[in-house]
């Protein structure tokens, strides 16, 4: 069955986007594609990942402590609305906070675990 919706990126949580985006393009043998204040997407052989400011930010704790791992998917898709009748459809409920919703959409999981729904990924 042909799904509206595919993998899009990994983004991780940071303090400094433009410092880890820099790190796992050099690690991954990419680029940084994009960049902005807060964000930045890199983009390397067979994946994209992305790195986002979270004002105070902690590093995860992992594998003990009070600070679990921190990390979410972003899917792709071409038609936000027809990802979000989808991924509703087979049970996740749209996050309250929406920061961008006329090019990415926040979700959560069954389970709580937030992932965006994008355009901005080709």
């Amino acid at each position: 069955m042909d799904a509206p919706v595919r993998w899009g990126a990994v983004a991780l949580d940071c303090a400094d986007p433009a410092e880890l985006g820099a790190f796992w393009a050099g690690v991954l043998g990419g680029e940084v594609a994009f960049a902005s204040e807060g964000f930045v997407a890199v983009s390397a052989p067979g994946a994209w990942l992305t790195a986002q400011r979270v004002e105070g930010y902690r590093p995860p704790s992992w594998p003990d402590g009070d600070r679990p791992k921190q990390v979410h998917l972003d899917l792709a898709v071409d038609d936000l609305e027809a990802g979000e009748a989808h991924v509703l459809g087979r049970g996740a409920t749209r996050a309250a906070h929406q920061p961008a919703p006329d090019r990415f959409r926040v979700y959560l999981d069954p389970a709580g675990h937030p992932f965006c729904l994008t355009t901005l990924i080709p």
